[in-house]
């Protein structure tokens, strides 16, 4: 209990506190209180109105479970849907695994801070739920885990915290989306995110966004990895969004440590996204990449990356490169910081247009200038993420050439 009332305190000194990036969120206009909802059984889930299903699948959730390990649903504040299929795997309420479990406190808030700004305050003074999905020592990940967060009540700010644990020696692959019901508009995610990849332990989470034109998005999400751990993040937001301020962070602990960060954005018009990440080298032999791919149609994009080699030996690679569509803007800030020496840091940056040279050779070859332009786009798109499985990697490119129709 002290643990939990040193976080309650810590929150309350933080509750006006700007982010130190991103557009500034008066949250005392949306609602915070509790929705309940029927849980849903298997069939039940099935049964889920066709427009809520589309969604979901949009967002990377199958209603079905075919193809994988265990789901976790949260509509609104309430839990609907969470069970593992998986031995050596656990999913389950946060606010659950709390009471049920005392290793649990040991996780929560240990990495993140309570007092970080405004929306890690609100998250932990008025926790709604969110999920803890760990994988025992030694088991490894056959099917990915599913986990949504969903929204469909108006004017919602919903507050969640994950954790995600990946014990000694075990292998855990994790589909996470976010999407918002068909005729939701307007609302606010805070989302707090707390990554434990112990020794020898290897961890892909791929996060897909899907939310309304007029949601603001602030996740707050931190990693540590042990070593010779393997931490690989990727993010695809494709679909229209008011704002998305994160900048995720990530230690790499113990000696070859690595950690890979991919990102692909597509930013329509009105939206705004202060997007990147940070990545500290702390032992010998640390291995670092961040790629991220942002497309503007309209959308102002801002790309930070940073990092920060403090033990000889590492390696890190910085990659940001963005393309103008139909106006708009995007920013690059790559960032490099070295306190040892013998380290192996590198970074490129570049923001272009489509090159028109390109459209008529693809023209010339029998394509439409839509075509060619959405050819172009697809391949600038294409990010090589080393160490997925096969069938993760299919949902990942199946998603990003769905969003890609829509979204050009």
């Amino acid at each position: 209990m002290q643990h939990l009332d040193d976080i309650e305190k810590k929150a309350r000194t933080a509750l006006d506190k700007k982010a130190l990036f991103g557009a500034d969120l008066d949250l005392a206009g949306y609602d915070r209180s509790l929705v309940p909802h029927k849980y849903l059984a298997d069939d039940e889930m099935c049964a889920l109105p066709e427009e809520d299903r589309k969604r979901l699948l949009m967002s990377g959730l199958d209603v079905t479970g075919k193809g994988r390990g265990g789901t976790y649903v949260q509509k609104d504040t309430t839990v609907i849907h969470c069970h593992s299929m998986q031995d050596g795997v656990e999913v389950m309420p946060v606010k659950t695994a709390l009471e049920k479990h005392d290793w649990v406190k040991d996780y929560f808030w240990k990495l993140a801070s309570a007092d970080q700004d405004k929306y890690t305050a609100s998250a932990a003074l008025e926790l709604h739920d969110g999920y803890v999905i760990r994988a025992l020592p030694g088991s490894k990940s056959i099917y990915p885990i599913q986990a949504c967060l969903y929204i469909e009540k108006e004017n919602l700010q919903q507050n969640v915290h994950n954790l995600i644990v990946v014990e000694e020696g075990a292998e855990l692959h994790i589909i996470t989306g976010c999407a918002t019901a068909p005729n939701m508009k307007r609302g606010v995610h805070v989302g707090i995110s707390e990554f434990f990849v112990k020794k020898n332990a290897k961890l892909s989470f791929t996060m897909i966004h899907n939310w309304a034109e007029e949601m603001d998005v602030r996740p707050r999400s931190v990693a540590r990895v042990e070593e010779g751990g393997v931490f690989i993040n990727n993010y695809i937001c494709m679909k229209p969004v008011r704002s998305i301020q994160m900048y995720p962070v990530t230690y790499l602990a113990g000696e070859g440590a690595t950690a890979m960060f991919y990102s692909i954005i597509v930013g329509a018009p009105g939206s705004n996204f202060d997007v990147g990440g940070r990545m500290i080298l702390q032992k010998p032999g640390c291995r670092a990449e961040i790629v991220q791919r942002a497309i503007s149609n309209g959308a102002d994009v801002m790309n930070r990356g940073h990092l920060i080699g403090e033990a000889t030996g590492i390696k890190a690679h910085l990659e940001c490169k963005g393309l103008l569509l139909n106006g708009g803007s995007i920013d690059s800030i790559p960032q490099l910081s070295a306190y040892a020496e013998g380290v192996d840091m590198s970074h490129e940056a570049a923001v272009g247009k489509v090159a028109q040279e390109e459209i008529h050779y693809l023209m010339s070859r029998g394509l439409s200038e839509q075509e060619a332009v959405s050819t172009i786009v697809r391949g600038f798109l294409n990010i090589d993420i080393k160490g997925l499985p096969p069938m993760l990697k299919a949902e990942i490119d199946k998603a990003i050439d769905t969003s890609n129709k829509d979204a050009l």
